[in-house]
């Protein structure tokens, strides 16, 4: 098994993509080694590595976030063997039924609600994706779309600039009736 690593802008994460699916459908974002022993084998073999912080799941890549104090250079290979391990070993990633659920359009909700949830889903999810993180709607109300930050996302430092230079600034475009973007928990 060959393992591709990826920086992302986030310089405490790194994007491993092990050539097969990680998951069939929806991300998870494990924060801790209890939550990890809980819900997903592999983010609980991870947490067994000293310094990963958190562990997102995602269809065909794992981010690991680290702690500040180690280096990537002293970390990774440990990311690595557990991760090959992990895989050829046959192991599942996920308890079942333990994915985050995805963005679900319904028909009879509000059409700006519905229009946000699709820019959301064709064309920010996909481009934070390529760098390691998910962005997922949560709400919109009086003009403010609240989106919840995965990832490499979460704790990046420009996050806070992708929200309002990027998402906000292209949901304004699109839907006139967005006055801000926040990032909630």
């Amino acid at each position: 098994m060959f393992i591709q690593t990826e920086n992302t802008p986030n310089p405490l994460t790194m994007k491993f993509l092990p050539g097969v699916t990680v998951l069939a459908s929806g991300t998870a974002t494990i924060t801790d080694k209890a939550d990890a022993k809980k819900r997903s084998p592999l983010a609980h073999a991870l947490f067994g590595i000293e310094h990963v912080t958190s562990v997102f799941l995602a269809e065909d890549f794992i981010t690991v976030t680290k702690a500040e104090d180690v280096a990537w250079s002293t970390l990774k290979p440990a990311v690595l063997t557990t991760i090959m391990e992990h895989f050829v070993a046959g192991l599942k990633v996920l308890n079942d039924g333990e994915a985050n659920a995805e963005t679900k359009l319904d028909d009879n909700e509000d059409p700006i609600v519905k229009q946000i949830k699709e820019l959301i889903d064709t064309r920010v999810r996909p481009a934070v994706a390529m760098d390691g993180g998910d962005i997922v709607y949560k709400d919109f109300k009086d003009g403010i779309v609240k989106l919840e930050l995965h990832g490499s996302c979460q704790g990046c430092p420009s996050s806070t600039a992708t929200l309002k230079n990027g998402i906000e600034n292209m949901l304004k475009h699109y839907v006139p009736e967005v006055v801000a973007v926040e990032a909630v928990a």
